[in-house]
């Protein structure tokens, strides 16, 4: 037994949600941008792949958004400068990877939001992103635009001109060592895909505004503790927990253990990266500000 569907009687979330749980997992393109004033841009893509060798292309798509119809910067940015970087994307960023997708307004920068370096190219004008062990600076032979209403994709064809692969992912004959490239890739829904591990969940980006890596408090942004990942997923909140949220949570904690106060920065961050493990973002927030 099956059950049928035609797509033109589906709600086009509806039919989305079908085809990309369906058609899955993808490989991620997170793809840097800069405007023609030269004012970076980056997100991520899983409608991408490899489609040629020679001449090496490239093939994401930017799709129009389903709600409102609107396009992305990314887009814009492409069909003023025709050079794009294509970034992979490994479960060591993926976090950071996330909270870049959530939906900044023109002109704020991504890198900063998600905690991300900007590295220069070395042919084209838009940053590749350090983190990411396989950079693509490519140049834009076409763009293939597929419709105009919502959900409607816009094929960017995408020429490798120079690329970049971290020593530490080669093998000692400069082949890709596939386990240490630990690459993710998206399935439907909240899920991923670590390809060496299997399925997971990243809870999607708020739909109000994370306030960023470029907005936690030093102590945190530059801690010895805390991975990248683990910022990614502080920084997706839209605001910090109240002091007497704090206070409360202080108070839970002496209860239990009367020498709570003693623990030192280095045991809270650790203690913090703990409640994030779980997912418990609110609990690891009140333990680094206590």
């Amino acid at each position: 037994m099956t059950t049928t569907f035609d797509p033109k009687l589906l709600e086009t979330s509806t039919l989305q949600s079908y085809l990309q749980s369906a058609v899955a997992p993808r490989p991620i393109a997170f793809a840097s941008t800069v405007d023609l004033e030269g004012n970076p841009n980056l997100s991520p893509f899983s409608f991408f792949n490899v489609f040629s060798i020679n001449p090496p292309i490239m093939v994401f798509s930017p799709s129009r958004r389903v709600r409102d119809n609107t396009v992305k910067h990314t887009l814009l940015n492409i069909e003023d400068t025709n050079e794009v970087v294509i970034n992979v994307v490994n479960y060591n960023i993926v976090y950071q990877m996330s909270l870049s997708s959530t939906e900044y307004g023109k002109g704020i920068n991504e890198f900063e939001k998600a905690g991300l370096t900007m590295l220069k190219s070395d042919i084209v004008k838009p940053y590749r992103v350090a983190e990411s062990p396989v950079q693509f600076e490519c140049k834009v032979n076409d763009i293939i635009k597929l419709g105009k209403h919502g959900g409607a994709g816009n094929l960017i064809i995408c020429e490798v001109v120079k690329f970049h692969i971290h020593n530490n992912v080669l093998n000692d004959d400069i082949s890709i060592n596939q386990e240490k490239l630990d690459l993710v890739a998206r399935a439907g829904g909240s899920y991923y895909c670590r390809l060496k591990k299997g399925f997971f969940q990243i809870p999607k980006p708020l739909k109000t505004l994370g306030i960023g890596v470029d907005n936690l408090p030093d102590v945190i942004r530059k801690s010895r503790v805390l991975t990248g990942n683990d910022l990614g997923m502080l920084a997706n909140v839209e605001s910090l927990p109240t002091k007497a949220d704090v206070e409360a949570f202080i108070k839970d904690k002496l209860s239990r253990y009367p020498n709570f106060k003693t623990i030192t920065l280095e045991e809270k961050h650790q203690l913090a990266q703990n409640y994030l493990s779980y997912g418990d973002v609110e609990s690891a927030w009140n333990m680094l500000l206590s």
